[in-house]
């Protein structure tokens, strides 16, 4: 992996482990020699990230669309900054430049990134790897609510596979290397037999 696209809050959130996590993960993307691919702004989570990677000597490509936000302030010293059209080219322009994504703690924006993200993985579009860094159990009822989706029959069991999880940066990164698409059981395997 030599790019990684991280989603994340532009928003710092309420608890200050957040903000730490955000930067040990920025430093574990730097000491990896793996470029920061993100949003391109220099708030909340986002600019935590980029700004420790920066710090510590790493490449940072941020995709901005152009004139979108008045409140999301482009970050200045980024190694490359791509302006888009929209939203939608933004989302495709990071999927294209990333070797593999991680989700941090975030709003709307971040989940959906996420679940774009995972859908495309589900479908086919891509194989590459998709971590969660589960800061302060975040994610957990997110976790939750998918393990209940496969459960109840909304989803695949297998589709579970698709996310790597860890608390820690260090082990997601090396969870995200040794991933291994799984084998996608049929979305209409009812019809399947018919």
């Amino acid at each position: 992996m030599k790019k990684i696209c991280v989603y994340c809050g532009s928003n710092p959130g309420s608890r200050p482990e957040y903000k730490e996590y955000a930067k040990l993960l920025g430093k574990e993307l730097a000491s990896n020699q793996i470029e920061l691919v993100y949003g391109g702004s220099c708030i909340g989570l986002m600019g935590e990230v980029a700004n420790e990677v920066l710090k510590h000597n790493g490449k940072v490509t941020g995709v901005m669309p152009k004139g979108l936000f008045l409140g999301e302030v482009v970050h200045k010293n980024l190694t490359k900054l791509i302006e888009v059209e929209n939203m939608h080219q933004r989302k495709q322009t990071m999927a294209e430049l990333s070797d593999g994504f991680i989700t941090l703690p975030g709003g709307l924006g971040t989940f959906e990134e996420l679940f774009e993200i995972l859908s495309w993985a589900q479908i086919g579009i891509h194989k590459k790897p998709i971590g969660l860094l589960n800061i302060s159990n975040f994610f957990d009822p997110l976790i939750s609510m998918l393990k209940n989706a496969a459960n109840e029959g909304f989803m695949s069991k297998s589709n579970l596979q698709l996310i790597s999880i860890s608390k820690n940066p260090s082990e997601l990164i090396e969870k995200m290397r040794v991933y291994s698409p799984p084998k996608m059981e049929s979305k209409w395997k009812d019809l399947d037999n018919k």
